[in-house]
C-alpha cells in the first residue's frame, strides 16, 4: 500500500437490502467533488455492487505481478473483486479466504495519498468485519439501515459488533426514509418513519440523515454513475452532500479523541517508568 490513507471509513450495515453500496458509492463520490483524494474498495466479494454502480473497467492491472492498479472512475480510486473475475462466476470461498483478499486489498493495492478509503462491507458481522478490526487501522463505521423495525433490529447488533471490536461508530444514515409523490409532492413513508433517527438517539450515535427513495437514485446506479454527479440537485443527491460533511465533522471529532488518548497514554507510560 504505497502512499498514506489519513482515514479508513467502514460503511456497515446489520443486514442486506438497505442500499448501503448506494449509500457507499454516494458518499465516496460526494467526498471526491468536495476535494478529497478518496478510493472506494468494495468489500462484498460475495455480491460486488461497485462495478455496477461505477461503471464497467478493464481488468486491474499489475505492472510488477505484486502490486495492483486501481481503477479510476468519477475522480475515485476504486477496488472490487467483481473487476479481477468473471462477472458470472460465483466466488465459493470459506470465511478466512474472503478476509484474506480484503486485506490484500488495502495492502496491495497502489492506493497513493488518500484523504479517505471508503469500505462498502458486506451485511452482517462475519470475517470481514473482524479481519478488518484486527489488522487494519480503521477510523470509524458509518451504519446504513431503512426505517423499518426488521433491518433496525440488525443495525443494533452491527453497532454492538463494533463496540466489541472497539471501532467507533460514527453515525448512522437511513436510506429509503421517505417517498415524493410525483402527483400529489407529498412525503409518503413507505418503510414507517423515524425508525433511524429513533434508533441512532438509543445507540447514542449521531443520526446523519435520511436519504429519500427516488427512482433516480436507481437509475444513476444501474447506468454506472453515482446520482450525486448525474443529477445533483436531486434531493437523495443533497441528502448525500449533507451526509458526507457530517461524516468530515464526525471524522475530525474521532481522531481528535484518538490523538488526545494517545498522549494520555504515553503520558502515563512516562509515569509509570
Amino acid at each position: 500500500m504505497a502512499g498514506k490513507i489519513k482515514n479508513l471509513i467502514l460503511i456497515a450495515s446489520g443486514k442486506g437490502g438497505v442500499g448501503k453500496s448506494t449509500v457507499s458509492t454516494n458518499i465516496a463520490a460526494s467526498l471526491a467533488k468536495k476535494g478529497y483524494a478518496t478510493g472506494l474498495l468494495d468489500a462484498d466479494i460475495y455480491g460486488p455492487s461497485i462495478p455496477t454502480m461505477l461503471g464497467d473497467a478493464p481488468r486491474p492491472d499489475s505492472p510488477d505481478g505484486k502490486t495492483i492498479m486501481p481503477v479510476e472512475r468519477f475522480g475515485l480510486k476504486l477496488m472490487s473483486m467483481g473487476y479481477m473475475v468473471d462477472p458470472n462466476a460465483a466466488m465459493v470461498w470459506r470465511g478466512p479466504m474472503l478476509a484474506s483478499a480484503v486485506t490484500q486489498f488495502v495492502n496491495d493495492v497502489e492506493w497513493g495519498d488518500l484523504d479517505y478509503l471508503i469500505f462498502d462491507l458486506p451485511p452482517g458481522t462475519g470475517d470481514i468485519q473482524l479481519s478488518l478490526a484486527q489488522k487494519v487501522p480503521v477510523t470509524g463505521a458509518v451504519l446504513v439501515t431503512t426505517p423499518q423495525d426488521v433491518a433496525l433490529a440488525d443495525v443494533y447488533r452491527a453497532k454492538a459488533m463494533f463496540d466489541k471490536v472497539r471501532i467507533p461508530v460514527l453515525g448512522l444514515v437511513e436510506n429509503m426514509s421517505y417517498f415524493i409523490c410525483d402527483g400529489c409532492s407529498k412525503e409518503h413513508t413507505i418503510f414507517a418513519k423515524g425508525g433511524g433517527e429513533k434508533a441512532a438517539t438509543e445507540m447514542s450515535i449521531p443520526f446523519f440523515g435520511g436519504v429519500p427513495l427516488e427512482p433516480g437514485v436507481r437509475e444513476c446506479g444501474d447506468k454506472g454513475e453515482p446520482v450525486v454527479i448525474a443529477a445533483p440537485d436531486a434531493d437523495s443527491s443533497l441528502a448525500f452532500k449533507s451526509i458526507s460533511e457530517a461524516i468530515i465533522e464526525s471524522v475530525g471529532d474521532a481522531n481528535a479523541k484518538k490523538e488526545e488518548e494517545e498522549k494520555r497514554q504515553g503520558k502515563l507510560r512516562i509515569i509509570t517508568h
